[in-house]
């Protein structure tokens, strides 16, 4: 049977289920078949509803984080990601409060699409920057300058790479994530800037080093003198900094003052000869020497110009100081004192230097009151000088040099200045007892060129003179002191041995120079000591006593071994 109703019946009806729907809402229920997030909260309480979203939290979301082309992925919740289920609830709430009336009847007759209201989620921007610090931390970097660095065994400058610096910009990235929690790809904006030294920058620098590097010949002007530098003793001049070429001037000073000791050529003093069994005089000669200030500025010009290839050093006369003229008459000339040393055992090399060294200085004269310089007597010790090879104390061995037997003439220089009472202004030792010396053990003194110098002072009141006497068939050098003749004693005493340290073991290096099963010795052991030698000069002064200190290193024997037969 057909069942009609009427207007009023519909009316009827629609207004009881607009009454049902308020009161739905009005007794603080939900919305019937309201869902949130996948979870059935149609009709529960706002209590109720948080107890049954508590109990189904989804599992946080996987998050993938980039930065400067690297990647992460985590659980959102180590950014901070968290469900907020009373803002779920509150949301749906709210999408009940804002159903139609139409919507609200076809909910209850079930009629409708079951209404969803997505889980509400929210950022702690804390713990997102402290994630996303954790994550990124190796990230961050601060520019790496370019370098400029020596390459020794390219033996030329040359430049390390520079590296930009990178900054993550964690706060964006953390605002830009809690704007938008269900994000499941997070990128960090990264700023990168240039280092300050770049490696483009710096080539220039260093080409101009490598340029510079080069050799370069020094002239004396009005002689036909000169010395020379190698490219690495230039290189030693300047150093290649990031800002630009910068003189060494220490080192300039050092390199200045060994070349004009070359090139300068000093006036010579009047000096006596022996000719005939007789002393003469030998009149005196003007030299040439560098200019100091205008020659230091000119070098140090040429060393940091990358064109120059020779420097002619601005030069001035040099004057004696002492003149024919005022020497004193060789009859009135006697001799003072006397210092002895034998060489027997020397090389040939050996013996050549120290007839040359024993040439050059006799005949000096040291004007009244002023100092005697071996090195400024014997000149430089150089081939052009005279020198050949021999063996020298170098770096703690016994090894080939130039000039090795200089110090025969040296110790023997010394002995007689010391018997003759003149004070002492420099002395040097050697490193260990050599036994060209002996046996007056520590009565000797050492000299280096450049740098190491035998200097004593002539407190005579008079002019004095060296004579030496040679004898290489008896292997026995004699330096002589001559002066006016002083009322003066001096005694000087055997050494006193404050103690004495035994040599190391025997050292055995491998040479394979040597033929096979060769062996050759190349220094001898010497136990080391520390001891003095005193002084005691009577004059018209009164009575003083003066000490000379020596310490020697315990010294190894030294063999070459050759490859095994």
């Amino acid at each position: 049977m057909k069942v009609w109703v009427s207007g009023l019946a519909a009316a009827v009806l629609l207004g009881g289920a607009l009454a049902m729907g308020v009161a739905a809402q009005d007794d603080g229920k939900l919305a019937p078949g309201l869902r949130v997030g996948g979870v059935e909260v149609g009709g529960l309480t706002r209590e109720a509803a948080l107890s049954a979203l508590a109990a189904h939290v989804p599992t946080p979301p996987r998050v993938t984080v980039t930065a400067g082309g690297r990647s992460w992925t985590v659980g959102a919740d180590a950014l901070g990601w968290q469900v907020d289920p009373r803002a779920s609830v509150d949301a749906a709430l709210r999408a009940s409060a804002t159903r139609t009336l139409m919507e609200r009847m076809e909910g209850m007759l079930g009629q409708a699409a079951v209404p969803e209201v997505p889980f509400v989620t929210r950022v702690d921007l804390n713990t997102t920057l402290a994630g996303l610090k954790a994550l990124t931390g190796d990230v961050n970097s601060q520019p790496k300058n370019a370098a400029i660095l020596f390459d020794k065994n390219a033996r030329r400058y040359v430049v390390t790479p520079d590296a930009p610096g990178r900054r993550l910009d964690m706060a964006a990235a953390a605002n830009t994530y809690a704007a938008s929690p269900n994000l499941t790809t997070l990128t960090i904006p990264v700023t990168e800037w240039k280092a300050q030294y770049t490696a483009q920058a710096l080539q220039a620098q260093a080409d101009l080093g490598n340029r510079l590097m080069r050799p370069l010949t020094v002239g004396l002007q009005g002689t036909g003198r000169a010395g020379s530098l190698t490219p690495l003793q230039v290189a030693d001049l300047y150093w290649v900094r990031e800002t630009g070429i910068v003189p060494d001037e220490k080192t300039i000073a050092r390199a200045f003052a060994r070349l004009t000791d070359a090139v300068d050529r000093p006036a010579q003093n009047a000096r006596y000869a022996v000719e005939g069994g007789k002393l003469v005089k030998v009149k005196e000669q003007a030299g040439r020497v560098a200019d100091r200030q205008a020659a230091l500025a000119a070098f140090r010009k040429a060393v940091l110009d990358p064109a120059a290839r020779t420097v002619t050093l601005p030069s001035r006369v040099s004057h004696p100081t002492l003149t024919a003229a005022k020497l004193p008459d060789p009859a009135q000339m006697e001799l003072i004192a006397t210092g002895t040393s034998t060489y027997y055992g020397s090389s040939r090399e050996r013996r050549i230097n120290v007839a040359n060294a024993a040439a050059k200085i006799s005949g000096v004269v040291v004007p009244a009151g002023e100092n005697f310089s071996f090195l400024q007597a014997l000149g430089s010790i150089t081939p052009d000088n005279g020198f050949v090879g021999g063996l020298i104390i170098s770096g703690g061995r016994t090894v080939d040099g130039l000039g090795g037997g200089v110090c025969q003439v040296s110790t023997t220089t010394f002995r007689a200045l010391y018997q003759a009472g003149l004070p002492v202004v420099e002395r040097n030792q050697h490193s260990y007892r050599v036994k060209y010396y002996e046996p007056q053990v520590g009565f000797e003194a050492a000299v280096y060129d450049p740098g190491v110098d035998l200097k004593m002072k002539n407190d005579t009141g008079a002019p004095i003179f060296i004579r030496t006497v040679n004898n290489d068939a008896k292997s026995r050098l004699e330096v002589q002191v001559w002066g006016v003749k002083l009322s003066r004693t001096v005694t000087v005493s055997p050494a006193t041995i404050l103690s004495r340290t035994a040599h190391p073991p025997a050292q055995y290096v491998f040479n394979p120079n040597l033929p096979a099963g060769a062996m050759r010795q190349v220094d001898w052991a010497q136990d080391g000591y520390n001891l003095y030698i005193t002084r005691t000069i009577k004059d018209a002064q009164g009575t003083r006593t003066d000490k000379v200190s020596t310490v020697y290193k315990p010294w190894q024997a030294v063999y070459e071994t050759g490859p095994r037969g």
